[in-house]
């Protein structure tokens, strides 16, 4: 059955006219217009091969930048105002270490990781993640390599001409130089910038900084002020990577407030929870985990995928992070975007390698979508709820958790 016949059968009836989207990025440093065009681009593609309208504009008044998707399914239309939790200038701010800094941060991240045991516990639960924390600190250690290697050299051939022993000294000179050159050309290699994202996560042990702190708070005031709109048939919040532990954060807040009105989704794509909560000082994170695993106030659907070495791909955030009740777990829902069969093979080997495009697929087009798309969970005419009502959990969800029992919730 081709991708439009199993669209067509699975659309109505209409549930959502009216959509508000928030979406919380993960570390990121660019502004949000980022993902507007990624959004315009990959719609527009994903409509093409599913056989529905997807059409874009600029939103307009006060607020989080954002832009309105209008949608138009077998005749039924629906709109949906997608706005961007913007925290690009907290990353920013956390990016401006220097050479000597980031390496002092890369000692220091190192330590907090491997002093409380949570690295090793990291690898037990999925290897890939860990060697991507690992790959930072191969690639400087590499990097620190070559530059002093090239230093010798150049202090070999000053002690030739220079008398005693200054020129070895005096070979270091081409050290702070070739490192700089190296930062210089980080974009393709994301050395510094994975060190930088596991060092912003590792800062305080497991606790957000409180600049952070005071940015979901306001997070938090956005999403209850959509839900208390009677104008809007569902409120949708979206995490990406570090985004979807800050979702849970906000969402918690959103909840204990005793917010109510339009339907609430959250969905979570790509999750790296446990690299925040397996570290000591996470327990508000876990609280806050379980807390929303019990809600009724939501439906909280986990999507990952084998094929994204970022993620603890099916790995259930709330179970994994020792969080889970002994009874009454709702959430979530954990499912797999299953890249390796909604893409093509040709497109799966051509981003195989490309470890970040892969990261970022779930906001992307799939050549043949099964029951993930992107684009109609934000912008079609069912909610959340609906759309995965009935749904079971993929195959070989795990809930194992490696953290001791001293740090795991009662």
């Amino acid at each position: 059955m081709g991708a439009r016949e199993k669209h067509k059968s699975s659309d109505t009836p209409q549930t959502v006219r009216r959509r508000r989207v928030f979406y919380i990025p993960g570390y990121d440093p660019f502004p949000p217009r980022r993902y507007r065009e990624l959004y315009r681009t990959e719609a527009a593609e994903q409509a093409r091969i599913s056989g529905y309208r997807i059409r874009q504009r600029p939103k307009k008044g006060d607020g989080p930048y954002g832009w309105i998707v209008t949608s138009t399914v077998d005749g039924v239309e629906t709109e949906s105002e997608i706005n961007i939790l913007e925290w690009s200038d907290i990353v920013r701010s956390s990016m401006q270490a220097g050479v000597a800094a980031t390496y002092l941060l890369l000692v220091q991240t190192a330590w907090i990781y491997l002093s409380t045991g949570a690295l090793l516990r990291l690898f037990r639960l999925r290897a890939g993640p860990g060697i991507a924390a690992m790959y930072p600190v191969v690639m400087l250690l590499g990097q620190l390599a070559l530059a002093l290697g090239a230093a010798a050299l150049l202090g070999w051939g000053l002690v030739q001409v220079l008398p005693g022993w200054l020129g070895w000294p005096l070979g270091l000179v081409v050290v702070p130089p070739i490192l700089h050159g190296f930062r210089r050309i980080d974009g393709r290699f994301f050395v510094h910038y994975l060190l930088l994202d596991f060092a912003f996560t590792a800062r305080h042990r497991g606790r957000n900084p409180p600049e952070l702190e005071a940015r979901l708070e306001h997070f938090a005031d956005l999403i209850a002020e959509a839900l208390a709109d009677p104008d809007l048939d569902e409120v949708l919040v979206v995490g990406h990577s570090s985004g979807v532990h800050l979702g849970v954060s906000v969402l918690a807040r959103v909840i204990r407030a005793g917010q109510g009105g339009a339907r609430l989704g959250f969905l979570s794509l790509g999750h790296a929870v446990p690299m925040q909560s397996y570290l000591p000082q996470a327990q508000g994170l876990r609280e806050d985990l379980r807390y929303l695993s019990t809600s009724d106030a939501l439906f909280w659907l986990d999507v990952t995928a084998p094929g994204d070495g970022c993620c603890y791909a099916l790995c259930d955030p709330v179970s994994s992070s020792g969080a889970a009740p002994r009874a009454g777990k709702r959430w979530p829902l954990v499912i797999s975007a299953a890249f390796t069969q909604s893409l093509r093979p040709e497109t799966y080997r051509k981003y195989r390698r490309r470890y970040f495009r892969l990261h970022f697929q779930y906001l992307c087009a799939f050549d043949a979508p099964r029951d993930y798309d992107y684009f109609l969970i934000t912008a079609g005419p069912l909610a959340l709820a609906d759309r995965y009502a009935g749904r079971k959990p993929s195959a070989s969800v795990s809930h194992a958790c490696y953290l001791p029992a001293s740090e795991r919730l009662p």
